[in-house]
């Protein structure tokens, strides 16, 4: 019986609702952070591929490790439009893959070169481009050595000169000299003190 009582007992405090003391009061949670808007991702951009002057000419696929597309970009479709008229694709291509990379530029400069002057002369191409300039330096070299002769010339005249008018100054510096009049000092015979001077050993 007495243990009936204090299940009841039991039951009924653990059935009766406790109030928090207010000291033991939990901190307030945190406010939720605000969400922040998700942003699409940017696109990625479309990377257009023009094909390299050599191959837009030829009508052909440039492929990316294309041998001509270093040498010839596509905003300069002269370059390779006056080389292939001379030299042809094939012989380019072969000539490019037979010299080292760090040739390869030079080498397609001097294509262009010769194919440009061969297209103003096709008789002599570049050699009588190259025979005109040599012509040009020898007249040069010509003049600029009748202009270093001129100026010895004009430096040994002016020497001479030089020479002919320190040798004229000094002789009219002589002339001078040998022309000018004795000056005799007749200041003795004026004096009445030294004439005394003078004859007075005479007297005594």
């Amino acid at each position: 019986m007495e243990h009936n009582e204090k299940c009841a007992q039991s039951q009924s405090c653990s059935s009766s609702p406790r109030f928090p003391s207010p000291n033991s009061q939990s901190p307030p949670p945190p406010p939720p952070a605000p969400a922040s808007p998700s942003l699409p991702p940017p696109p990625t951009p479309t990377v257009v591929l023009s094909p390299c002057a050599a191959c837009k000419i030829l009508r052909r696929r440039c492929v990316e490790k294309c041998v001509l597309a270093p040498y010839f970009p596509p905003t300069e479709p002269y370059k390779f439009t006056i080389a292939h008229r001379v030299f042809g694709a094939s012989n380019i291509i072969k000539s490019l893959q037979e010299l080292p990379e760090s040739q390869r530029a030079d080498a397609v400069s001097s294509m262009v070169y010769e194919a440009s002057a061969r297209i103003r002369d096709p008789v002599y191409g570049c050699a009588g481009a190259i025979c005109q300039l040599q012509k040009q330096v020898s007249e040069l070299q010509a003049q600029l050595a009748k202009a270093q002769a001129e100026i010895v010339t004009m430096q040994c005249q002016q020497a001479n000169l030089l020479a002919i008018i320190l040798e004229m100054s000094q002789s009219k510096e002589a002339s001078i000299s040998q022309h000018q009049p004795y000056n005799m000092d007749t200041t003795c015979f004026l004096d009445d003190n030294n004439l005394g001077s003078a004859w007075e050993p005479l007297w005594t």
